[in-house]
């Protein structure tokens, strides 16, 4: 085995691990728990900050 069979076989590795984040990130089953870590960053508003239109 030479260094490009290493580093053929080194890219397909990467290349199926790169699909299986793919797919299971797109999966539908935990399509409500990334909803509701996207609106993290929303929910420690500071409510007593002057800046803030509710305030």
């Amino acid at each position: 085995m030479d260094i490009g069979t290493l580093r053929g076989l080194g890219t397909l590795l990467v290349l199926i691990a790169t699909l299986g984040v793919i797919c299971w990130a797109y999966s539908g089953k935990r399509k409500g728990a990334f909803d509701e870590a996207a609106n993290l960053p929303f929910a420690d508003e500071d409510r007593n900050d002057p800046r803030s239109p509710r305030a």
